[in-house]
Formats: C-alpha cells, sequence, structure tokens
C-alpha cells in the first residue's frame, strides 16, 4: 500500500481540497495522513475523517514589522523538526501540500528526507508560503492560466482545484428546511469566509431590510460573528460556518454574495451560482483576490464590487441587477472548460509516487 501526507491549514481554502482529494486516494490505495497546526481549523475540519492527524508548531511569514518576526522563524524550525520526525516514521511515498503556512515546514522536511512533493497554489500569483515550497516541489498545481508563465515551465500544471463531489448532491428542501425559510421567495447566500469578512457583514446587514423585502438570507457570517440581535429576524438566517449542511445551502441559493478565495470561487463557478465578489482589498492582502475576481468577472461569471466603494444603495442595485441576470451568468459558466481536476491531480501524485 502506498502512502500520502497531505498538508495545509490556516484557512478552510486551504484544507477543502484536499477533502475533496481523499475519496479518490482511498479508492487509489493509499495510506492518508495529515499534518497540520497544533489545533488549527485543519484540525477541526480533518476530524471528521478517519485519518492520522499530527499536529505541528507553525510560524506566520509577514511583510510587515512585527515582534512575531523574531520569535516565529523559531517556531517553524520546531515546525520542521516535528514534521520531519513524523515524516520518517510514516515514511510516505508522496506529500501533497495545500499551502498555508503549516505547509512550509511540511514540504521542507520532506523535501530533506528525498520524499517527493507536489505543491497547489489556487491564486492568480503564487502567495509567500509556496514560494517559499516551489523550489523544492517536484510539480505545482494551479487554478489559473495567468499562472502558468509565474511558474517554473517543468514545473507547472494547470490543474484546476479539487471540488467536493458532495457540494452538487444537496438537497433544496433540506437548506429550506435547516434555515426555516419558505420556498416562495428567492434566497441570497453569504459567504464572508472561514474567518469571517467583517466589512461585508457590515454591509449585508445595514442592507438587511431592503433586502428582506425581496429574499431570504442565510449567512455564513465566521466564528464569533453571529449577531444575537438579529437571531430572530424572519427570513434571515446566521450560521458561523456549516460543514455537511453546506450542499443544501448552495441548492437552495439562488444567488451568492461571497469573498474571493480561490476555492470558494472556483466551487462557486462548478455549481453555477451567479454571484457578486467581494475581494479583500489589496490593502488587507497581497491583492490575490482582487485578481481572482478580475478574472471571474471578465469571463462573465461575477459581478465585482470593490469594498472600498461598497454601500448599502449598490449593494442592493448589484444584488438586484445579479438576480434579475442570473440566467446570463449561468449561461457564462456553463460554457466554461472545467477541467477535471482531481483525475490531474491523482495522475500527478501517482506519477511521482
Amino acid at each position: 500500500m502506498k502512502k500520502i501526507v497531505l498538508t495545509g491549514g490556516g484557512t478552510a481554502g486551504h484544507v477543502t481540497p484536499n477533502i475533496a482529494l481523499l475519496p479518490s486516494l482511498q479508492e487509489a490505495g493509499y495510506e492518508v495522513a495529515y499534518i497540520g497546526s497544533y489545533d488549527g481549523i485543519e484540525k477541526r475540519l480533518i476530524g471528521d475523517f478517519d485519518i492520522p492527524y499530527k499536529g505541528i508548531a507553525t510560524g506566520k511569514f509577514r511583510r510587515y514589522l512585527d515582534v512575531k518576526n523574531i520569535t516565529d522563524p523559531f517556531r517553524v524550525i520546531k515546525g520542521f523538526a516535528e514534521a520531519r520526525a513524523y515524516l520518517k516514521k510514516f515514511a510516505p511515498d508522496v506529500v501533497f501540500s495545500k499551502g498555508g503556512f503549516v505547509s512550509v515546514p511540511v514540504v521542507r522536511a520532506a523535501a530533506s528526507l528525498h520524499i517527493p512533493c507536489i505543491i497547489h497554489e489556487s491564486d492568480m500569483t503564487p502567495g509567500l508560503a509556496n514560494k517559499l515550497c516551489i523550489p523544492v516541489a517536484k510539480k505545482v498545481c494551479c487554478n489559473f492560466p495567468e499562472t502558468l508563465p509565474l511558474l517554473p515551465e517543468e514545473k507547472a500544471v494547470l490543474t484546476g482545484s479539487p471540488i467536493r463531489a458532495e457540494l452538487a448532491s444537496g438537497n433544496k428542501v433540506a437548506g429550506l428546511n435547516l434555515c426555516g425559510f419558505t420556498a416562495n421567495k428567492p434566497v441570497i447566500m453569504v459567504i464572508g469566509g472561514s474567518l469571517g469578512a467583517a466589512n461585508v457583514n457590515t454591509a449585508v446587514r445595514e442592507a438587511l431590510p431592503k433586502l428582506l423585502e425581496d429574499f431570504q438570507v442565510v449567512h455564513l457570517c465566521g466564528k464569533d460573528k453571529i449577531d444575537n440581535l438579529l437571531l430572530n429576524t424572519p427570513g434571515y438566517k446566521q450560521f458561523e460556518y456549516v460543514k455537511a449542511e453546506l450542499k443544501d445551502l448552495f441548492a437552495m441559493a439562488d444567488i451568492v454574495i461571497s469573498r474571493a478565495g480561490a476555492n470558494a470561487i472556483c466551487e462557486l463557478l462548478a455549481l453555477k451560482k451567479p454571484n457578486i465578489l467581494i475581494p479583500l482589498p489589496a490593502a488587507s492582502s497581497r491583492g490575490d483576490q482582487i485578481l481572482n475576481a478580475g478574472s471571474f468577472e471578465s469571463q462573465g461569471f461575477s459581478i465585482v464590487l470593490n469594498e472600498d466603494d461598497l454601500t448599502t444603495g449598490l449593494l442592493l442595485d448589484k444584488v438586484h441587477e445579479l438576480y434579475f441576470n442570473r440566467q446570463k451568468y449561468i449561461d457564462s459558466m456553463s460554457k466554461s472548460g472545467q477541467l477535471d481536476s482531481i483525475q490531474t491531480i491523482m495522475k500527478l501524485i501517482e506519477e511521482v509516487s
């Protein structure tokens, strides 16, 4: 039996593609283990699956002045040692990394043991964690054609992002029942990401009285970001985060308001959900979500709103515009040549392991 270690964490977007690969890996006969941080979101998500989980120390590489820039390198060194010890014990044939800072010590430790590594870059431009891993990776998978020229030619493979098959098997009635919604009014689904999006949450809640005149709203608002004053608002349902129920909420949703994380928008494309993207602004990130959203907008998949320009009136206008033109967006997404990412990645894993 071949063995594989999966790694990636920090946000759900660095974990869910690994989860999407699990059925194919297990069907192919791989023994699977996961390396993540001690208590990050990846530990909680992987806990639903019967695979070994190893927590290691992690540190973040910041582009700004912070006292943790002095202490975190020592955490990375500790994480490297912990990952290396586990890899020597488990002896995998290959490591697959979905990114996030937890992946850096894992990939580097694997390379030091001559274990081949495949890494996946979701965004249009490689993030810092993956930049540190690319030199020792055998292959680098990516989502966007625009990314290929930014990667070593002999390593770059356009794969798309693994999407969980169960997301397409949701039940609309189950979603409506979960939220206490009626079938006679369209539904907006708001996704702020696993960590939430405070400005998006605020904008949606400020627009809520007007939105609820024409729509019902299910709001995935992030950990500790539920507004208790709105708990009993008819037609409005909040969740910090959902797991198995997500497929039913997608099945129920007529349109979606979302951040522009690469995995999130790839799920919207696969499910053909008309959407408004509100990318994380450049001042709060490296600008990857802005590039992701721009690509989707240019392909006719999305309406894009800049967070800095976000007002209640603008959000209401764009929601109505999207809803009344939703078939146009569905048609554009239906014409997209969707790559079979899981099959392509599985082939790469088989080749290097």
